[in-house]
């Protein structure tokens, strides 16, 4: 099988539904016919100030989210980014092949550095793609799942891999960026012509899995609509109503048109109660399990421990394959 690497960061508390349908959705299908390794990449969230405290818990959040979403570690490898060292160890390799031009002209470190400027910028943004080279490349992954907006990044690992193989040999696979096509765009409930993110300047309009019943319903139901009263499907005239349809059609697996003829005819409210019931039935279950994972920590560790200690055997033998291609001499116990 072709194996595919990908990782989350730890940066909320909760996923969004946004990141379900974007990018778990579709691990959980990837998993089926591939090889998978799944990582929460919690060394990239800090690039960002955090409270040690606060990294902790959303790291084990995030991998008990991904359990009670689907990823399953019988069918996967799950594991902490940080419970490697090899991931650093090759991202050193890989700085020292990389030139800080191409390193530069990353564009989320780009716009990033721009708008905080560059003595406020850490270098660990400017590596950022370099670490994530090493990420993917130190499981030989064919196939890396990603939105367009990693597609650069996926490039410079490409880039990275063919010069390291010319210099010294054969030594990685290089990948291909899977781009995923989600099928429902899901967009702000506040600003329905953006796109839902934690970056938002309210949160009101991001739907948190783990957040309780009421407080989804409240948000739903108070989510920006349009003029008129059709419940019908045209996201330049009724962006509200569209991402709204896009949300119950992406979780309820009904089509967008059955939707619509099913509320020709009634009003708002009657489709935001209907939304709202979708989303909260979906993700009831999802947000228990959850919990319950997270109230047996030893048993979400020892799950994370099996899933590191598989992912090292791959990564260890890149690694040593790597260090013998550039000379450097073996370390014998």
């Amino acid at each position: 099988m072709k194996r595919v690497l990908s990782g989350i960061q730890p940066t909320a508390d909760s996923f969004h539904l946004g990141n379900y349908l974007g990018a778990v959705k579709q691990w959980v299908d990837l998993q089926k016919d591939h090889d998978a390794f799944y990582c929460v990449v919690d060394l990239h969230a800090l690039t960002v100030e955090n409270e040690p405290a606060v990294l902790r818990k959303r790291t084990l959040a995030a991998a008990a989210q991904l359990i009670a979403l689907g990823v399953d570690p019988n069918k996967c490898t799950l594991f902490i980014q940080s419970h490697l060292a090899e991931h650093n160890q090759l991202a050193w390799v890989l700085e020292c092949i990389a030139g800080f031009g191409e390193a530069s002209r990353m564009t989320q470190f780009k716009d990033k550095s721009q708008k905080s400027g560059t003595d406020r910028t850490n270098v660990g943004l400017f590596t950022y793609p370099i670490l994530q080279a090493a990420d993917i490349m130190l499981y030989q992954a064919h196939r890396v799942p990603v939105g367009e907006d990693q597609r650069q990044h996926i490039e410079l690992t490409r880039d990275l891999g063919q010069r390291f193989n010319s210099r010294y040999g054969e030594t990685f696979t290089i990948p291909e960026a899977h781009i995923l096509k989600s099928a429902a765009k899901i967009n702000d409930l506040q600003d329905p012509t953006a796109k839902m993110s934690k970056s938002a300047a309210s949160n009101s309009g991001v739907i948190d899995i783990l957040d309780p019943t009421d407080v989804n319903v409240k948000k739903i139901k108070s989510a920006v609509t349009d003029a008129g009263k059709e419940v019908r499907f045209d996201e330049k005239e009724k962006p509200g109503i569209s991402n709204l349809l896009t949300i119950h059609s992406a979780l309820s697996g009904r089509s967008i048109s059955d939707l619509e003829n099913e509320f020709a005819g009634k009003g708002y409210g009657d489709f935001k109660g209907a939304v709202a019931d979708v989303v909260t039935s979906y993700f009831a279950p999802v947000r228990d399990k959850t919990q319950a994972l997270l109230a047996d920590e030893k048993a979400l560790l020892e799950i994370l421990h099996v899933g590191s200690e598989k992912a090292r055997v791959v990564a260890a033998t890149t690694l040593a394959k790597v260090y013998n291609a550039l000379g450097l001499v073996p370390y014998k116990k």
